[in-house]
Parts: structure tokens; C-alpha cells; sequence
């Protein structure tokens, strides 16, 4: 167990480390692009480089999400899709890394846009980021991924805002310093009409990373005590 929260945190580490979350904080979509590029040339020479495909996964997930956050879902699912073939072939080359499931995970929950999308990939999403918790469950990150999941899947069929809300808290039990768990437990407890709550939750997490474009906008658009 401790192998692999090293690993994980490793991976986590990496990700801040090379860039690609400052272009996701400030919805760099050119810089995302470009290291897509670059890291699916990289992966083309090593095909058998797991990590080389998680990078990939990583990118795509990060420039669909920053997709998502400017409301243009179809384009999301674009670059969610580009990203679950590397992300499977990451997972099927290393088997027990939870943070590539957690990243598969995501893409998968990127990618659904409508009802036949949701059927395709609903299940594989919430098996993925399941996959991830059980093989890290004390790394914050993976209860924020099953929290996302979770908010966006509606009550009457598991998941719900309180679930939700539920996986935040805890990733901030894990590691009080997860700004993304932060952020989007503000977006959670808006959901449920907690507004005060919620910029509080906002508040904290820019208070972690003043340089997250979306947590700005979620604070500006939630209602005043």
C-alpha cells in the first residue's frame, strides 16, 4: 500500500511539475494543445511506455475540462475521447496504478454528453475512479475524481450532490491543502443552496491557488451572504 501511494503521489507531483496544471489553472488551451503534441509523439516512439500514455490521458483530460469549464461539451468530448485511448492503454500496460484509473476515470466522465454517450461510458467511469480508491484510498485526489463523478450523476441513480459533497469533505480530511477538493465543494454546496458555504469553500481554495481561473468564476457567480 505504501508503494503505491508513493507512485501516486509521484504522478501527482509530475503533472504540477511539467506545466500542465498551470495551463488548466489559466485555461491555456494553446499550451494544453501543444503538449498534447508533444507527448503523443513521445508516446508514439515508446508505444509500450506507460507513462508516456498516461502523460497523454493527463493532457487531454486537463484541455477537456478547461473545455467543459468555457460550456462547449461537444468539444470536450473531442478531446476526452483522444484521451481514453491513450489513458486504456496506459491501464492495460501498468494494471495497479490508481492515479491512471483515476485520469481514465475522468476522461470517461468527460466524454458523456447525452444519453447513448452516458450508456458507453456512465459504468466505465465510475468502475475506473472505484478502481482508483480502492488501490489509493488515502490519496485526496481520488475521492475529488469519485466526488465529480458522483455530482454530475443524478440521485435517483447513486450519485447526487450530497454524495458528493461527501467525497470532497473527505479528500479534504486526506490532505487540507487539495484546493480542487475545495473548489468543488463549493460547486457541491451551491448545488444544494449553501451559497455562504460555498464561497467559503471557494475563498479557501483561491486561497491555494489564486491562479485558478474557474474557482474565480464560480466565486464571482455565487451569491452574496
Amino acid at each position: 500500500m505504501m508503494t503505491t501511494m508513493v507512485l501516486v503521489a509521484a504522478g501527482l507531483m509530475a503533472a504540477g511539475g511539467n506545466g500542465l496544471e498551470t495551463a488548466r489553472d489559466r485555461q491555456d488551451t494553446a499550451a494544453l494543445s501543444a503538449r498534447i503534441s508533444e507527448y503523443e509523439a513521445a508516446a508514439a516512439k515508446s508505444p509500450g511506455d506507460a507513462a508516456a500514455q498516461y502523460h497523454v490521458a493527463l493532457a487531454c483530460s486537463y484541455l477537456a475540462e478547461v473545455t467543459i469549464e468555457r460550456h462547449d461539451r461537444k468539444q470536450a468530448r473531442h478531446f476526452a475521447e483522444e484521451g481514453i485511448r491513450a489513458g486504456e492503454k496506459a491501464v492495460a500496460l501498468k494494471p495497479n496504478d490508481a492515479e491512471y484509473y483515476r485520469v481514465l476515470g475522468t476522461l470517461y466522465g468527460q466524454a458523456i454528453t447525452d444519453i447513448m454517450s452516458g450508456l458507453s461510458y456512465g459504468a466505465k467511469a465510475r468502475d475506473a475512479v472505484d478502481k482508483a480508491v480502492a488501490l489509493a484510498p488515502n490519496i485526496a485526489a481520488m475521492y475529488v475524481a469519485r466526488g465529480v463523478g458522483n455530482y454530475y450523476l443524478p440521485a435517483a441513480m447513486g450519485g447526487g450532490p450530497d454524495k458528493a459533497i461527501a467525497d470532497f469533505r473527505k479528500a479534504i480530511s486526506l490532505d487540507s491543502k487539495d484546493d480542487e477538493a475545495y473548489l468543488w465543494l463549493g460547486v457541491a454546496l451551491r448545488k444544494v443552496n449553501k451559497d455562504a458555504e460555498a464561497r467559503q469553500a471557494f475563498e479557501k481554495s483561491l486561497q491555494l491557488n489564486p491562479d485558478r481561473v474557474w474557482a474565480k468564476q464560480q466565486l464571482e457567480k455565487t451569491p452574496g451572504r
